[in-house]
């Protein structure tokens, strides 16, 4: 048996029998803001002693050294040969015991993985062995006052002329687009390649996107006010010119706050051939128009729910983040910030909202991302904190009713979309948006609520594309550390045994 599958058969044996005794630990937390910590850990010379003698009391009636049958070589010489494979394995278990201690105690709440440079840390020959790390944690702030909240809630229902628009739009939705000749109407599909420049420059480039004519164009980084008069008119052939407003926020730091000018190149032009009443039914096996009117109904009822929550939350937000002095750091929100998206999305696609009506708001969130993932991590934590000591917790069935919904909105079978979720990370961004409904709804319970008109539905006047002048919108993003994928064990620790070649 060689010593590299010794050590790391030491190190299985260490990860499931952990060392009951705990460690002896100096822990020095400054405090660099108010979700910033820097700790200094002292570890005593006595436990590394420990450590050592554990790690070679298992090798040693193991060992094989040439000159001597195996497990027969005296432990001086086990020790001297090997004492320097053996001490990162010793560094290893040290470090990942002495977290787990740490995180265990009362020091802080962490809500990230401690960025500590594992390469940087060495045991010493003689005394302590000291190690430092930052790391992010839940700040600690004065809870405001939750219950006898003043709110006011949306009350309306949908109208049949309401559910005929929809109908209307559904059929346009799902209709065939063909090319045709002559000028731009409003509806119709522009295909185009756009160009955006600066000062002469050309920054942007996007070939062959295919638009429909709509008041707004949204995309994830600028929006284009009257698109629709800016196109009607045009043919195949001809260029439209327009200024945008880059976001300030852009990813492209050299965009960001500034205005380009935008050229749509009309490469062709479609409409859509709308459906009879039978090739609707035949598309959505409703079995009638009026079993699709009842379908539209009952979106339309989830999506007045999904408003009522999101004003009720709007409202609680503002009283609760109002006293909310704390800064968060910038890169903390620019990693959240993908989490933060994707829980709204999410809440979006089960309430029944279309991929057309969740891409224009995708492209709102982004466009104002730092400001609004400010707001939304500080009402995160004031829930978090309300939801502990409420002991309000997510139960399986949430978790069916929430995938369910989801299913039904995207058409998909729930076991697929539980899948998908599972193999995205996306479960966890799910029970935060279980766990936090469930608390509003206890907030609500407690406050005085006023029924007020709800805005009537509104009318699809928005085209969303997939598109950011100022960049990338998905790859440049950072992601919040270790959200959505499992935790990296520690080099060399009893997780990720380290094979060393000893030579």
């Amino acid at each position: 048996m060689n010593i590299d599958s010794e050590l790391e058969a030491t190190g299985e044996e260490t990860s499931e029998t952990p060392v009951k005794q705990p460690l002896t630990l100096g822990v020095d937390v400054q405090k660099k803001s108010s979700c910033e910590r820097h700790v200094k850990v002292t570890i005593s010379r006595e436990d590394i002693d420990r450590y050592f003698k554990t790690q070679f009391d298992d090798l040693v009636p193991k060992a094989e050294v040439a000159g001597f049958r195996a497990g027969k070589a005296p432990r001086q010489l086990i020790e001297s040969r090997f004492r320097k494979q053996v001490a990162d394995q010793v560094k290893g278990s040290l470090l990942m015991d002495s977290l787990a201690q740490i995180s265990e105690g009362d020091h802080f709440s962490a809500i990230s993985e401690p960025d500590l440079a594992y390469d940087k840390v060495d045991i010493p020959e003689d005394g302590p062995m000291t190690f430092e790390f930052d790391i992010e944690v839940r700040p600690e702030f004065q809870m405001p006052s939750w219950k006898g909240m003043t709110l006011e809630r949306p009350e309306r229902e949908a109208t049949e002329a309401e559910i005929d628009w929809r109908v209307e739009m559904l059929r346009k939705r799902q209709a065939d687009v063909v090319p045709v000749e002559g000028p731009i109407k409003a509806g119709d599909t522009a295909v185009c390649n756009l160009r955006g420049t600066l000062d002469a420059k050309v920054v942007f480039q996007a070939d062959e996107i295919s638009i429909r004519v709509m008041p707004q164009l949204s995309m994830a980084d600028a929006k284009v006010e009257g698109f629709d008069k800016l196109m009607i008119g045009a043919n195949s052939g001809d260029k439209r010119t327009t200024v945008i407003d880059v976001s300030e926020f852009a990813e492209n730091a050299d965009l960001q706050g500034k205005k380009v000018e935008l050229e749509f190149e009309i490469l062709d032009v479609k409409r859509t051939e709308v459906n009879t009443d039978e090739q609707m039914v035949a598309r959505y096996g409703g079995g009638s128009i009026g079993a699709i009117k009842d379908m539209i109904a009952s979106s339309l009822k989830n999506q007045l729910e999904y408003e009522q929550r999101q004003s009720l939350r709007n409202q609680i937000s503002r009283t609760l983040t109002d006293a909310a002095g704390w800064d968060l750091p910038p890169d903390l929100l620019r990693r959240q910030f993908r989490r933060e998206l994707n829980r709204a999305l999410m809440e979006m696609k089960s309430s029944g909202f279309s991929e057309s009506e969740i891409q224009a708001r995708e492209n709102v969130l982004r466009q104002d991302a730092l400001r609004r993932t400010e707001t939304l991590l500080k009402e995160h934590f004031i829930l978090e904190r309300i939801a502990e000591e409420e002991k309000i917790e997510d139960a399986p069935e949430d978790y069916e009713a929430e995938i369910v919904r989801i299913a039904q909105s995207s058409n998909d079978s729930p076991r697929r979309v539980r899948t998908k979720m599972e193999r995205t990370g996306q479960m966890d961004v799910l029970r935060n948006m279980i766990i936090e409904r469930k608390v509003i709804e206890l907030i609500e319970e407690n406050a005085q609520v006023k029924v007020v008109p709800a805005k009537p539905f509104a009318h699809e006047t928005v085209e969303a594309i997939d598109i950011a002048i100022g960049g990338s919108k998905v790859e440049h993003i950072p992601e919040a550390k270790y959200d959505d994928q499992p935790q990296q064990p520690i080099p060399g620790s009893a997780a990720a045994t380290a094979k060393t070649s000893i030579g």
